[in-house]
């Protein structure tokens, strides 16, 4: 039987124009980020299964890549159900690794801890554009830092990147979970029903006040509960400044609204919009939720109109680390959508910026050998000079092969014949 030559579905091969891009955006990404102070770190791409499952990363857990017990551990005729025969998973992001990291490592590590992770997460999740099965994250986390710094610096180091790749008029869309909870609460909501009618919530986006009415009336709500919900959505339609939104629901929800969460808030929005770099727009929106249960407080979505859907997102995890070490720590993150971007800048045809001048050496067959080190030292020479140089031989059909070279970059040709 013949082997398949295609990837697994889900999965890619990356071409070297890509690949090329991928690398430039990562290398902006690192040494714009390092600007704010945060540290590379990197963690194994496989965590124990305990931690991947427990009840933390929402509808992610659902999608685990699980790794089965090897040799004595694994007990097929015993074993009753599907974690009886599974030690390990894939991970599905880098937060808990993270997490897991920096219970494993406090005692080297400064406090607050400003982390820098890019790499790979698997999910077995229905392929689409800008989803993959296999694809990189690239995150940025402070953890330690209880006041709302954290939400600053990690916004104005993600959008200061996103403008030094190009792109301009984005949004970064802010909430707050207790926001959530308040709003909720003053519509006569019980707790135990937050988590259902944030997934629901979660939806408007896709269908709308009146879909998302139609479906928490369909789950047995109450209707005159859930009407007083979402009118504080409808009138919050035109109230995208932080500011204005949040004294808004400040004046309407009374004692369910803490001040100093409200306020809060205020001052991260006051402090981003004084000191940016990028030109985005940041703006209220009541209805983001973000899909993870871990999240405690400020959450954050880029939204890049060009792509029409989240590039990106995160938000604060108080409670997370705890999990780990039974103290909390404070701790927020935000992650690029790095394929999205990448997806993002293909189609618009990105070109590098600065890059050095590419120039193809082609080299006659039959050049003899003893001048062969003399070509090379040419191109030693031009690449000591910033040159991007490849010594390539010569094909028949010439033409043909400096199309391909062409493609790839190269506009120059340099050629060596045996005369």
């Amino acid at each position: 039987m013949a082997l398949s030559k295609k990837p697994v579905n889900g999965m890619k091969d990356i071409l070297p124009k890509e690949m090329e891009i991928r690398d430039y955006v990562t290398g902006v990404i690192k040494e714009t980020y390092r600007e704010f102070g945060f540290t590379p770190i990197e963690t194994p791409c496989m965590e124990n299964i305990a931690n991947l499952s427990n009840k933390q990363g929402g509808e992610n857990e659902k999608l685990i890549f699980k790794v089965l017990k090897r040799g004595e551990k694994l007990h097929l005729d015993t074993a009753k159900e599907e974690m009886d025969v599974v030690d390990f998973g894939m991970r599905y992001d880098l937060t808990v690794p993270l997490c897991r990291f920096y219970s494993n490592n406090v005692n080297d590590l400064p406090s607050p801890f400003k982390a820098l992770q890019i790499g790979s997460v698997w999910r077995a999740d229905r392929p689409q554009r800008g989803r993959y099965r296999q694809f990189t994250q690239c995150d940025i986390d402070i953890l330690g830092e209880p006041s709302n710094m954290a939400e600053i610096e990690l916004i104005l180091a993600t959008t200061t990147t996103l403008g030094r790749l190009g792109f301009k008029k984005f949004e970064i869309r802010i909430n707050e979970r207790r926001i959530l909870k308040a709003m909720a609460s003053y519509a006569g909501f019980a707790p135990e029903e937050y988590d259902n009618i944030f997934i629901t919530l979660d939806k408007m986006d896709k269908i709308g006040l009146d879909g998302v009415k139609a479906e928490l009336v369909e789950d047995g709500y109450d209707a005159a509960v859930v009407e007083k919900y979402l009118g504080l959505f409808d009138a919050l339609e035109n109230k995208k400044d932080v500011a204005v939104g949040v004294d808004y629901l400040l004046e309407t929800l009374g004692e369910h609204l803490d001040e100093d969460i409200a306020n809060n808030l205020k001052e991260i929005a006051l402090a981003v919009n004084a000191t940016k770099e990028a030109d985005f727009e940041l703006v209220f929106d009541p209805t983001l939720v973000r899909g993870m249960s871990y999240y405690t407080g400020t959450i954050f979505e880029i939204a890049i109109p060009e792509f029409g859907g989240s590039c990106g997102g995160g938000g604060r995890y108080d409670e997370m680390i705890g999990k780990f070490t039974g103290q909390n720590v404070p701790a927020c993150g935000f992650s690029i959508g790095f394929e999205r971007i990448i997806l993002l800048l293909m189609e618009q045809g990105y070109e590098i910026p600065e890059s050095p001048k590419k120039v193809a050496y082609l080299v006659e067959k039959k050049y003899p050998a003893d001048k062969l080190a003399e070509v090379m030292q040419q191109a030693k020479e031009a690449r000591k000079a910033g040159q991007q140089v490849l010594v390539v031989r010569m094909n028949k059909n010439k033409k043909f092969q400096k199309e391909q070279l062409n493609n790839q970059g190269y506009a120059e040709f340099v050629e060596f014949f045996n005369n």
